[in-house]
């Protein structure tokens, strides 16, 4: 049976935070007492937390414990849903469902760099057939709602789960490519084709050779350059979608511990 599927993304929290790196600044190991940021002793890197940088669009729901499940009684006895306590962690969540404009700037992006590949764009589309029903007449919505302007801020619908873990991994690289660009790491290159785009995993492995533009300075005495990493707090944690238990949480609006 097709389902209507609108899809918020997540962030945790507790994963990266955003920091400054300080070469000035040298802390001592409380394990072997070295001294961190010294290029002299290898130049292990020691980075000072600041506070995570708040994704476009996210905000943060902060943590807590609560009831998940029924919590009426279940007159049918199905015993499908039995309450338990449950704690989440803070996290940070979209604002608002994915909206068709979001989705079609993804669709956009994937037709412009796999130009050689249509195939792949054309999997991502959303399944405009959702709209169809045997007791109402939903034909224009099947046509228009997923294109027209008038309907680019509502949600996006007939998008399955595999198309919006996708898009969860497109926004990822495209909001870490922009942080790049932002710090000077990288030029803006809106030629990219096919896999010569930019993709997070690719760069930690040393794998992506696109338009960089200064490369990162390296305490290491072996080497005087080298890529970013997850270490550094400036690239931020993938988006994902939410737990069941996230959702629940989110949607009760609860802050902090609820008993």
């Amino acid at each position: 049976m097709k389902t209507q599927l609108t899809f918020l993304s997540v962030v945790m929290i507790l994963v990266a935070g955003n920091f400054i790196f300080s070469s000035c600044e040298r802390h001592t190991s409380s394990s072997t007492g070295w001294d961190y940021n010294n290029q002299d002793n290898g130049g292990f890197e020691y980075v000072d937390f600041i506070e995570q940088e708040t994704c476009p669009g996210l905000v943060l729901v902060e943590g807590g414990t609560f009831s998940m499940g029924k919590v009426e009684q279940d007159v049918v006895y199905d015993w499908d849903n039995a309450p338990r306590r449950v704690t989440v962690s803070s996290f940070y969540m979209d604002e608002t469902e994915v909206t068709n404009v979001n989705y079609r700037e993804y669709i956009y992006w994937l037709q412009r760099v796999f130009l050689d590949y249509p195939e792949v764009m054309k999997q991502a589309l959303p399944d405009t057939l959702v709209w169809l029903s045997k007791l109402g007449y939903n034909d224009p919505y099947m046509e228009y709602y997923f294109r027209h302007p008038a309907y680019q801020e509502y949600p996006v619908v007939g998008v399955n789960w595999k198309q919006a873990r996708d898009f969860c991994a497109w926004r990822t690289d495209r909001v870490n490519e922009l942080i790049m660009i932002r710090e000077g790491l990288l030029f803006m290159d809106p030629n990219q084709q096919g896999e010569e785009n930019f993709n997070t995993d690719a760069y930690f492995a040393g794998q992506y050779v696109g338009m960089v533009r200064d490369p990162y300075p390296d305490l290491n005495p072996n080497s005087d350059f080298r890529n970013l990493r997850m270490e550094d707090g400036i690239l931020l944690p993938r988006y994902r979608l939410p737990t069941e238990a996230e959702w629940e949480f989110a949607a009760l609006a609860n802050i902090g511990n609820t008993y």
